[in-house]
């Protein structure tokens, strides 16, 4: 079978200039499964410290099963999507339940596990087994809308079949893995969401959007979900040297994540109007306190999220316990996975 010149290009782009990463040096399904994971989340110069970090405690896919979901939650933290870190953990678990923690080998296997769609599933069947089967992530949409000019939205059911096609079409199949790794890394040095190297593009006399000035605008989304402004008071209690802290449950953000104790409001509000309001009354109706300091954070962005948050620091004659309160040491704050919101608000405090 030939090798499509598009493939072709981008392996001989790749040899020259593709990045070296300590996952692309194993064929460890483990590891190139966590890295995958990992870089869902976030770029590979942030990533990298957290895979040295997950691989260091955890370097086996039975180890990180037999991990709590608070140490596995607390080395995630600051990544975000905190799900990902829960599915990423129950997965570890089946694998050593239903394969006796041996990796499935087949990207069909690989789609039954806990949290595993498509992209995942193709990076580690092809990186791992050699199976031909294309990776489809936000830098092959890319590369493939402006190559070929497709103004078809990505995030629609026919975008991802059509992309998905196009990727396996252009595949070299005796090449998985390293086809794979070249589109992923040319999307992510060459064919940049801004300034695209155009200039030193091994495909530019290819190049459709190029061709029709239309770089700028491909990839096309169908359109965003509208952006939920919430209002989030936290009260940072403090008694002796001790705090409390809750744990958020389930169907919301943060799941399983620490918090100090939390009022959210439908508006912005003032302390004294939070004081009045019917939780404040009900955790320290019966309490002296005093303001020690209120910390108004920048709004914090999630995807279709956007948190106002101020913290309240109060002094407190004795702390309430209620409504699943955790009595901890100021000192061990550190012992618990938290928001990023959170720890951005521990860190000024740290600085003050």
């Amino acid at each position: 079978m030939t090798t499509h010149p598009i493939a072709a290009a981008l392996i001989a782009w790749y040899r020259a200039n593709g990045r070296q990463l300590p996952w692309r040096e194993t064929r460890d399904a483990y590891c190139i499964w966590l890295s995958e994971v990992i870089l869902q989340q976030t770029r590979v110069q942030q990533g990298m410290s957290y895979y040295l970090r997950f691989t260091e405690r955890f370097p086996t896919v039975e180890a990180l099963a037999e991990a709590s979901e608070d140490e596995v939650l607390k080395l995630w933290q600051g990544l975000g999507y905190y799900s990902r870190a829960r599915n990423l953990h129950a997965a570890a678990r089946q694998i050593v339940a239903e394969y006796g923690g041996n990796f499935p080998t087949t990207f069909d296997e690989l789609r039954t596990l806990r949290g595993v769609g498509d992209y995942t599933a193709a990076a580690v069947a092809s990186m791992a087994f050699d199976q031909a089967v294309a990776v489809v992530d936000g830098n092959v949409y890319r590369v493939l809308s402006r190559l070929f000019d497709l103004d078809t939205p990505i995030d629609t059911t026919t975008g991802k079949r059509t992309f998905t096609e196009l990727a396996n079409k252009l595949l070299d199949p005796t090449q998985a893995a390293t086809y794979n790794q070249a589109i992923m890394d040319f999307g992510a040095i060459c064919c940049t969401p801004q300034n695209p190297q155009c200039h030193a593009c091994p495909l530019a006399d290819r190049c459709q959007a190029l061709a029709t000035n239309t770089i700028t605008e491909r990839p096309v989304k169908q359109g965003r979900t509208k952006v939920r402004d919430r209002y989030f008071h936290y009260l940072h209690l403090q008694c002796g040297g001790e705090t409390l802290l809750t744990r958020r449950g389930a169907g919301d953000i943060w799941q399983g994540l620490y918090e100090f104790p939390l009022i959210e409001t439908s508006k912005p509000c003032d302390f004294a109007t939070l004081c009045a309001s019917e939780k404040f009354l009900h955790w320290l109706h019966e309490h002296r306190f005093t303001l020690r300091a209120t910390r108004t954070m920048a709004p914090h962005i999630l995807s279709h999220q956007r948190l106002h948050a101020t913290f309240y620091r109060l002094e407190v004659d004795s702390l309430p316990i209620a409504d699943n309160m955790l009595k901890i040491a100021e000192s061990a704050l550190d012992d618990y996975a938290v928001s990023r919101l959170t720890e951005k608000y521990l860190e000024l405090c740290d600085r003050a």
